[in-house]
């Protein structure tokens, strides 16, 4: 489907980081033979309405295998705050030029190319600053679309440390000043989860691969739901853990900071 505005270039901006405290190094561990971050990247690159996928890291040294993976594979890298997220992702899409931001964490090696389409396609009907996928879809096929413009906002407003950590809780938590749209799924599939955050999301998601794996050629949502429908038994893996746990995590630990965390 075409794009109603010019809403380019729309960039696709995948925070990464190695030290994750529940699975560190988890943008690198090996699914099928690849990083779990090229796994992210392969699928973002064959999504129609991306002019450039991105990774953003961090400036923290253990990080720099990270920088070296994107200089080995060509993809666009930029190094910004550990802490602040939201001021690297503010950087990274000014360096890009962006005009359009497409938000993607490193640890969703599941995305759909065919959603993050949708929702930039819903995005280009100019009368939202920010479109989400909402939680009717799987935990794992996160993505958010938004404005530079929005992303700006935030970036120079926001005070709270959840809302910098995060990138975009300023601008979903602020109906009156952001336009919000969603993209809803047609059944509730909230129960699935296929985000990478321990030992036994990285045994589902790993299961999947190794079941569904075709190299460069990306499998859809569809066939993992039909995977997943022959082989019910897997969802027991992950099924005890909490949804956006880390979020959880910043609010209860919340704090008003300066404008860089």
């Amino acid at each position: 489907m075409p794009l109603k505005t010019d809403i380019a270039p729309v960039v696709a901006i995948i925070q990464a980081r190695m030290s994750s405290t529940r699975l560190p190094s988890k943008v690198m561990k090996p699914i099928c033979g690849k990083p779990l971050l090229w796994h992210v990247v392969n699928r973002l690159r064959s999504a129609k309405h991306l002019d450039e996928v991105m990774v953003a890291t961090t400036t923290h040294p253990s990080d720099d295998v990270i920088e070296e993976w994107c200089s080995l594979t060509g993809t666009p890298s930029y190094r910004g705050s550990l802490e602040d997220v939201l001021e690297r992702y503010y950087d990274a899409a000014s360096k890009a030029g962006a005009k359009t931001i497409v938000r993607i964490t490193a640890d969703c090696p599941l995305i759909e190319p065919d959603l993050v389409d949708k929702a930039v396609e819903k995005f280009s009907e100019g009368v939202y600053d920010h479109v989400g996928v909402d939680s009717s879809y799987p935990d794992g096929l996160d993505c958010e679309v938004f404005s530079f413009d929005a992303l700006k906002k935030a970036h120079f407003e926001a005070r709270l440390a959840s809302e910098r950590e995060h990138v975009t809780p300023y601008i979903w938590k602020n109906p009156g000043l952001f336009r919000l749209g969603a993209i809803k799924s047609p059944e509730d599939l909230s129960y699935l989860r296929w985000t990478v955050d321990d030992e036994k999301d990285l045994r589902l998601v790993t299961e999947i691969y190794e079941a569904l794996y075709r190299g460069e050629e990306v499998f859809h949502m569809g066939e993992i739901l039909s995977f997943l429908k022959k082989n019910s038994r897997l969802l027991e893996i992950n099924s005890m853990t909490m949804r956006n746990e880390g979020y959880a995590k910043s609010l209860k630990e919340d704090r008003v900071v300066d404008k860089a965390v």
